[in-house]
Parts: structure tokens; C-alpha cells; sequence
């Protein structure tokens, strides 16, 4: 039986840049164990924060660009002309007129970067046409040009302010350009304006957008309402469902979060950062429960979602998660032949020889337990947690001189901890 201080533990691990220290014990060994909480979160800070790799996205269909663009065909140069009402064609003293006809097709055809190449050509001949430096930026955006294609959507929109020409489908595209960006301050003013216009229903893709630019600045509350309303429109828009999760596993809602996530899994199966959440949901989830039979419910459902993460991610960091999960349901066979695999990876971090050392200890392989927690504290030479552990596998294989020396380095990380004091003077009178 995992006693509850692991299950505490096995609720706090973050997989995604660093894995966070974790902590095992087991009621069978001579002693107790304390471990040390885990450090505070801010509540609207969720537990794990993995990007999926689909967002931010462009909410697109593939039959045509990322918004649409209508311009005026031809469309004149408005650089000489004052009037607040201009002409659809206007010529400059040569009498030249713009023509954004041929760019506006080659963005039909998505031939976007021979558009941008046209539209930019018209534009530095015609500076105040807003049609081509608009097309311009629409090409920009589909070739995930964010810098450009926002430098000239602002362009287009500030000309179409000068002619009381104002368009939403310019100011909705800078919208998004800011959002693939990752300007989200920026974006917010934008999308409010976007999905605020009297007369319509909101379009769900600039739902999105505001909804991940609200979650993207703090604004959780008004994020949550934005991406339910997307939900409501696409019951299996998976990326707005996976951003609700880390909503809800910051407000500590793991009854939410795992709901959320199951469905965003259900609709991607190949969602892997939805399935690292759901994981270390469950695991949180049955760290906190009172009643043993969820608990063991639980874990055995994170070590389905495991599963299903390690389809799509085979690195050390899914892999040591899904260990971590099998070692939660007392799995410990099966969690060291995992855990063993993602040690051969180079550079695999000090809690995945951890967890190995964790899983090899109680399935009473002593000799590969001390092994593993050796190069645990190799790699994490201050963790105490890897002193508790392997000064316990020295003792049970009656090592007493190394599992005193042990016990003695961890009290010396922690001279106030009383399960080290014990631990040492309960070996001493055999170390020889």
C-alpha cells in the first residue's frame, strides 16, 4: 500500500520542461516517512502548463485562407486623393490605377507567396491602397509571416480609418496574426471588437482566439466563458476543451479538468499535451481522495491515460509520467520495464532513475533499485527524498555502514527531520 504521502506527491509532478522532485514511500519499511510539501502554486496557475502543439492555431478550413478577402477590383491609388469618399478608381498624375486583381487571385489559389510578392509590388507603387497592403498581410498570415503580416494588416487598417472604409475582416486577420504571435495584449482589443458586433453571431474561430488570449493574460474567468461558448458551437473543438482543463486543474476543479480532458482526447486521440493533463489529473485527483477504492479507481484510470499518451510520446518525460501512474496503482514490474527504457535516453532526469529506483525497491529488486537511486543522487545530489530511498534499500539488504552513511547525508540536507535521526540510530549499533 502507497502511503499518503506519495500519493501527495505523485499530484505535483510537471513533465513538460522540468519534472518536479517526487516522493515514494511504502508502509512496509522500518520507519515512517515525512516527506517535504510540495512548494504553493498560485491558484490560477494550473499544475502543468504544456502547449499543445496544434495551438495557438489557425482556425481554417483548407478550402480557403485564414479569413476572407473581398477587395474592390481594380482599386485605385488613393495617395493623391483627399476626398472622405473616394472613387472605387483613382489614378495617379501618370494615370495609373492600382490593380490588386491578379494578387487577390493568387491568394484565391493559395499561391501566397507569389500574392504577397504582388500585393507588396503594388503597394510600394500605390502606399496608401490599403487593398494591397491588406492582401499582403493575408498572404503573410498564411505563411505564418506573424511579424509581417501584422506590420501591414496595420497598415491596411489604419488606411481604411483615413477612408471611412473600415473592414472587419483586416481588423479580425490582425486580431489573429497578434494571437499566432503570441502578442496577446495586443490581440485582446481586437477579438472583443471581433466577437462583440451587434447583429451576428459570433464567429467560434475569433471565440477561440479571445478565449486564448484571455487564458494567455489572466483573465481566466472571461477565458473560460469564451472557450464554453466555443465548446457549445463544436462539441469537439479539442484544443478548447484542453484549455478548460488547465482552467480547471488551476481553480483545483479535478472533476472539471478530467471531464474536459477526456473529451478533448476522445475527439484527438493524438492530443498528447491533453492526455500528459488528464494523467497528472487523475493522479492529483487520487493523491486527494479520502476513499481508498476512487483512489485506486483513479490511479488505475491515469495509467489508462498513460497509455494513451505513450502511443503519441515515447520520450523520457511521457514515458516517466506513465511510470509514475503504474507505480501509482502498484504496478511495479510493468513501471520499472517502462521507467528502465527511458533511462537509456540521453540526459533523462534524476526523478526518472528515482521513480526506476522507486519501482525496482518494491518489487524487491534491491541490487537495480540501489543502482538507480545512486545515479538519482548523482543527478540530485541535495534531493533527500533519493537519501530516504536508498537508505532504505541499503538496510534491507543489510548494507548498514553504506545505508548509515546514507541516512547521515540526508540529515545533513535536513538536520531537523526526525525520520533521518531515527533512521540512523536505528543502523548504527550494526554499522561496522
Amino acid at each position: 500500500m502507497i502511503d499518503r504521502h506519495f500519493k501527495r506527491f505523485l499530484s505535483v509532478v510537471t513533465v513538460i520542461v522540468t519534472l518536479a522532485t517526487i516522493g515514494l514511500a511504502q508502509s512496509s519499511r522500518p520507519r515512517r516517512v515525512k516527506q517535504a510539501p510540495p512548494p504553493e502554486k498560485p491558484v490560477e496557475e494550473p499544475l502543468l502548463r504544456p502547449e499543445p502543439k496544434q495551438s495557438p492555431s489557425a482556425r481554417n478550413s483548407g478550402n480557403r485562407p485564414l479569413l476572407d478577402v473581398q477587395p474592390v477590383k481594380p482599386v485605385g491609388n488613393t495617395v493623391a486623393n483627399t476626398d472622405t469618399n473616394p472613387s472605387p478608381v483613382t489614378t495617379s498624375p501618370a494615370g495609373s490605377t492600382a490593380d490588386t486583381s491578379h494578387a487577390y487571385q493568387l491568394l484565391q489559389q493559395k499561391q501566397y507567396a507569389e500574392a504577397a510578392k504582388e500585393a507588396k509590388a503594388v503597394a510600394v507603387k500605390f502606399p496608401n491602397e490599403s487593398e494591397a497592403w491588406k492582401i499582403a498581410g493575408f498572404a503573410e498570415l498564411n505563411l505564418k509571416q506573424y511579424d509581417a503580416a501584422i506590420n501591414d494588416l496595420q497598415k491596411a487598417m489604419d488606411l481604411q480609418k483615413v477612408a471611412k472604409r473600415e473592414d472587419p475582416n483586416t481588423s479580425d486577420a490582425l486580431g489573429q496574426a497578434y494571437v499566432l504571435s503570441e502578442k496577446y495584449d495586443r490581440a485582446l482589443p481586437l477579438l472583443v471588437a471581433a466577437t462583440n458586433r451587434p447583429g451576428g453571431t459570433p464567429d467560434p474561430a475569433m471565440l477561440y482566439y479571445r478565449g486564448l488570449a484571455e487564458y494567455k493574460t489572466g483573465k481566466l474567468v472571461d477565458a473560460e466563458k469564451n472557450l464554453n461558448l466555443v465548446v457549445k458551437a463544436n462539441p469537439k473543438d479539442s484544443i478548447s476543451l484542453f484549455y478548460l482543463g488547465q482552467i480547471a486543474v488551476g481553480k483545483n476543479d479535478l472533476d472539471g479538468a478530467i471531464a474536459a480532458l477526456n473529451r478533448a482526447t476522445v475527439s484527438d486521440p493524438r492530443f498528447a499535451a491533453a492526455w500528459t493533463l488528464l494523467t497528472s489529473a487523475y493522479l492529483r485527483r487520487a493523491a486527494a481522495g479520502a476513499d481508498p477504492a476512487k483512489a485506486s479507481a483513479d490511479y488505475l484510470s491515469a495509467v489508462r491515460a498513460g497509455e494513451g499518451l505513450i502511443k503519441v510520446r515515447t520520450d523520457a518525460e511521457a514515458v516517466t509520467l506513465f511510470g509514475q501512474a503504474l507505480i501509482g496503482s502498484e504496478q511495479y514490474v510493468r513501471a520499472a520495464a517502462a521507467l528502465e527504457r527511458a533511462t537509456l535516453e540521453p540526459g533523462t532526469k534524476a526523478v526518472t532513475f528515482y521513480l526506476l529506483g522507486i519501482a525496482q525497491s518494491r518489487a524487491k529488486n534491491f541490487p537495480k533499485a540501489i543502482a538507480a537511486l545512486q545515479t538519482a543522487a548523482q543527478k540530485s545530489p541535495e534531493d533527500i527524498n533519493v537519501y530516504r530511498e536508498l537508505g532504505y534499500a541499503y538496510e534491507v539488504t543489510k548494507q548498514y555502514a553504506k545505508a548509515l552513511g546514507v541516512y547521515e547525508k540526508g540529515l545533513g540536507l535536513a538536520p531537523a527531520d526526525t525520520d533521518f535521526k531515527e533512521a540512523a540510530e536505528r543502523v548504527r549499533p550494526f554499522a561496522k
